[in-house]
């Protein structure tokens, strides 16, 4: 199985991780086919992502999948940050093998998770979590 470079360069040298203790929003989901779980904190001011972190537990393209993400999505509206798909992210890698697009719904998933939770915690709400199939939402 042969990643592309940015991959690698995600997976040996991700960005933003960690996690966000007072987070506005933490999506986390998880795939029990493949066990990769994944968790993002998000700390948003005007709509905006302000600050965004993740920890994961997975393959390389899980991870490489999450470092970016967090850089992806790092500034931009919560709509426009919703707006990312699988595609969007394995694009952003240069493509995934695929035995391993599921990993960038993952990272997807996750975010739009986050910023649901971040929604909810707004409105009173529980928090919901996400294990999913690794199927497109």
């Amino acid at each position: 199985m042969m990643y592309s470079p940015k991959v690698m360069q995600h997976f040996s040298n991700p960005q933003n991780v960690g996690e966000i203790s007072d987070a506005d929003g933490v999506g986390e989901v998880g795939n029990p086919v493949c066990g990769d779980m994944m968790t993002i904190y998000i700390k948003v001011k005007d709509n905006v992502i302000t600050d965004i972190k993740f920890k994961t537990f997975g393959c390389a393209a899980a991870i490489a999948t999450s470092s970016i993400i967090t850089t992806m999505a790092k500034g931009m509206t919560l709509e426009d940050a919703e707006k990312i798909g699988r595609k969007d992210v394995a694009d952003e890698l240069g493509g995934l093998p695929p035995q391993k697009m599921h990993c960038s719904n993952l990272a997807a998933d996750g975010l739009k998770l986050a910023i649901e939770n971040y929604r909810r915690k707004l409105q009173g709400l529980p928090p919901k979590s996400g294990v999913t199939s690794g199927e497109e939402r």
